[in-house]
């Protein structure tokens, strides 16, 4: 019989065991609008915009992945987001808004999920199969300056007003 590990998670000599055995952690995997909602409550002033689509997830995904094309669509403020560079799931992207601001984005594209952000910009998306329908989630903005916060001003009306565009190309 091993004797059990003692040893705090970090520390030299520990060895992770799975959940249910001595010195386990638990894990949960989360579907992709539930890691967004999770992620968007570390960010000051982020607000998840979540709602159903009686639409069949493929279809819903096809849109939202998209970035080149029905993205910009869907996103109210994105006037053209063009990819310039992919390596599995990271994506660097340049982002130009309506009001003519840009932003190099960087981040984590993959099915059901999408999460851009750079120095003053952050997008998230997620979806998620629901019955006969999706699941839909939007959080993003504006960052603050030398803060991990979000400007709070219109984050709501942006992620109402994707959702509503979303259904609506559906």
């Amino acid at each position: 019989m091993t004797e059990p590990d003692r040893t705090e998670p970090g520390a030299p000599g520990h060895v992770a065991r799975p959940f249910g055995t001595a010195g386990g952690w638990p894990v949960a995997d989360l579907d992709p609008v539930r890691r967004l909602r999770v992620l968007a409550v570390g960010v000051r002033g982020a607000h998840v915009t979540e709602g159903f689509v009686p639409a069949p997830y493929d279809r819903v995904w096809a849109l939202l992945d998209d970035l080149e094309g029905d993205f910009g669509r869907i996103v109210p403020d994105m006037r053209r987001l063009r990819v310039v560079r992919r390596d599995g799931p990271r994506v660097e992207a340049l982002a130009r808004s309506r009001y003519g601001m840009r932003a190099g984005l960087r981040g984590e594209q993959r099915p059901g999920w999408c999460w851009l952000q750079s120095r003053f910009l952050l997008i998230g998306v997620a979806a998620s199969p629901e019955g006969t329908g999706t699941r839909v989630a939007f959080t993003g903005g504006v960052r603050v300056p030398g803060r991990a916060a979000l400007v709070p001003l219109g984050v709501r009306r942006e992620g109402e007003r994707s959702l509503r565009r979303l259904t609506g190309l559906l």
